[in-house]
């Protein structure tokens, strides 16, 4: 899915959740869950780390060298997106305490994803579907 996509995505997830308050958390999580994704999908595209072709669905089934590359280069967008999905467990298929506390901290972590996307820039670097991987040229 090309950047512009993954962005109407996550900008039209993200109305939705004016509908909702952290009381909602259940709906609070999943949907920056599913807005995250995209904006984390805008931010590999726009930094030309994936091809617009190969999406990711969640950090932790990403391919290990693809992972700790965008790790590299932006942990706190990786950090919050896994962040998100944890709580889904906890929260959202169960039954763990503090689900409004959770909601507020998922749509902070989705602050730093989207504002991670929006400064994505191309960094030169190369991916398996383009080319050789390597941080080091």
């Amino acid at each position: 899915m090309t950047p512009e996509r993954h962005r109407e995505f996550a900008e039209r997830i993200t109305r939705s959740m004016e509908k909702v308050t952290t009381a909602d958390y259940e709906a609070v999580i999943e949907a920056c869950m599913l807005a995250g994704t995209h904006w984390f999908n805008v931010a590999l595209h726009q930094m030309e780390m994936s091809a617009t072709d190969h999406d990711v669905l969640h950090v932790e089934f990403m391919i290990v060298h693809e992972r700790r590359k965008a790790w590299l280069v932006a942990p706190a967008m990786v950090e919050a997106l896994e962040r998100i999905e944890d709580m889904r467990g906890l929260h959202v298929r169960g039954n763990a305490e503090g689900g409004e506390k959770a909601a507020a901290a998922a749509l902070l972590c989705l602050g730093v994803i989207r504002e991670a996307a929006l400064d994505a820039e191309p960094l030169g670097l190369t991916s398996p579907e383009l080319g050789r991987v390597s941080l080091n040229d």
